[in-house]
C-alpha cells in the first residue's frame, strides 16, 4: 500500500500525522494570534484608558486651575475688606486719638520732658512711698492741715477723705495722706504717700491750659483706665481709649494705666472719659488721679502705680470718697 505524504514546512508526516500536526500548529497559531491580539489589545486599551487618564487629568488640572483662580479672587476680596476695614479702624482710632487729645487737655503732660514711666522710676516711686509711710494717727477730730473753710466742706456722711497737700503755690511737689472716719466720727490716716500735681502748682480759679491743679474739696466716684480693673470698689471703666496720644513723650505712655476722676467741671456717675464740663469749657476739666510720671502734671494729681492699686481697691462708694486738695497755705486757710 502507497503511503501519500503531505508536506508541510521541512517536516513530512502522513495524511492524518500531518492534518493532526496542522492542527496543533493551527492551534498554537491560533493561540498565538489570540495571545498577540490580547495583547493589542490590551495595549490599545491601555492607550486608550492612558488616554482617557490624559484627558481626565487635564480636565482636573483645569478644574483645580479654576478653583485656584476663584479662591484668588475671593482672596483678593478678602484683602480687598481687609483693607477697608485696616481703613475705617485707622480713621476711627484717629478720630478717638483727637478726641481724646481734647478731653485730656487738663491732664497728662503735654511738654514734659524725660522719662519715668519705666520699671526704674516705678521702683524709685515705691521706694519713695515706703519712706513717707509714718506711723498711723488715730483719733483725730479733723483732717490735720485742713482749715475750718475747707473743712466744713467735706460731707457729713463722707467716711474716707484723700489729702492732697502741696508744697507751694507754684510748685509739683505734693504729699497724698489717705484718711478714714470711725463710726464715732474720728478720723485716722491710714497712707501717706510722695505725690505731683498741676507743673505750675495750683489756683483757685483754675482754666483750661494754665497748668495748675484746682483747690477745693470734690467727690471722687468713677474709675478707669488702660490696664483691667485691679478690684476697685468704684465703677471702672476698663478702655483702650484711655491710651495716651502717641505724640506725648514716652514717659507719660503709662500715666492712664490707672485712673479715678475728680469730680471738678464733670457730671458725676459717667466714666472719666465723658467730655461734658457743666461750667464750660474755659474752666478746663478732666482733672484725675492717675499714675505718676516723676514730675509735674497739666492739673491732675498724680502717684504711682502701686498707690493707685491701693486707692482703687479701698475708696468704696458707699463711703462717699473726697478729695481735698491744695498747696498747703491753701488748705489752712
Amino acid at each position: 500500500m502507497r503511503m501519500k505524504f503531505l508536506i508541510v514546512g521541512r517536516s513530512a508526516r502522513p495524511d492524518g500525522e500531518a492534518l493532526r500536526g496542522c492542527g496543533d500548529r493551527l492551534t498554537a497559531l491560533c493561540a498565538r494570534r489570540q495571545r498577540i491580539f490580547r495583547a493589542g489589545g490590551a495595549l490599545w486599551a491601555g492607550a486608550t484608558m492612558g488616554g482617557m487618564r490624559t484627558a481626565g487629568t487635564g480636565r482636573g488640572q483645569d478644574r483645580a486651575e479654576a478653583r485656584r483662580i476663584a479662591a484668588g479672587r475671593r482672596g483678593d476680596a478678602a484683602a480687598r475688606e481687609r483693607a477697608r476695614a485696616k481703613g475705617k479702624a485707622a480713621l476711627v482710632a484717629g478720630a478717638a486719638g483727637v478726641a481724646l487729645a481734647v478731653l485730656l487737655s487738663g491732664c497728662g503732660s503735654g511738654n514734659a520732658q524725660g522719662g519715668g514711666g519705666d520699671a526704674a522710676s516705678e521702683r524709685a516711686t515705691a521706694k519713695a512711698d515706703r519712706a513717707h509711710r509714718p506711723a498711723r494717727a488715730e483719733g483725730l477730730t479733723e483732717i490735720p492741715g485742713v482749715g475750718s473753710r475747707l473743712q466744713g466742706r467735706i460731707p457729713e456722711d463722707s467716711r474716707q477723705v484723700v489729702a492732697v497737700e502741696g508744697k507751694g503755690e507754684d510748685s509739683a511737689d505734693a504729699v497724698v495722706r489717705l484718711y478714714t472716719r470711725a463710726g464715732n466720727g474720728t478720723w485716722k490716716r491710714a497712707h501717706s504717700w510722695p505725690a505731683h500735681n498741676g507743673k505750675n502748682g495750683w489756683t483757685h480759679h483754675h482754666h483750661e491750659g494754665d497748668k495748675r491743679s484746682p483747690v477745693g474739696v470734690f467727690s471722687l466716684s468713677d474709675a478707669g483706665g488702660v490696664l483691667p480693673d485691679p478690684g476697685a470698689k468704684l465703677p471702672y471703666a476698663h478702655s483702650a481709649a484711655f491710651t495716651p496720644p502717641t505724640y506725648w513723650p514716652k514717659k507719660t505712655r503709662n500715666d492712664f494705666d490707672y485712673v479715678i476722676a475728680i469730680n471738678y467741671n464733670r457730671v458725676k456717675g459717667t466714666t472719666p472719659l465723658d467730655p461734658t464740663r457743666p461750667q464750660g469749657q474755659a474752666k478746663g476739666g478732666s482733672i484725675w488721679l492717675h499714675r505718676d510720671h516723676g514730675d509735674g502734671t497739666s492739673g491732675c494729681v498724680s502717684v504711682s502705680k502701686a498707690v493707685m492699686r491701693t486707692l482703687l481697691r479701698t475708696l468704696d462708694p458707699d463711703k462717699h470718697p473726697v478729695v481735698v486738695m491744695g498747696d498747703k497755705a491753701s488748705l489752712s486757710g
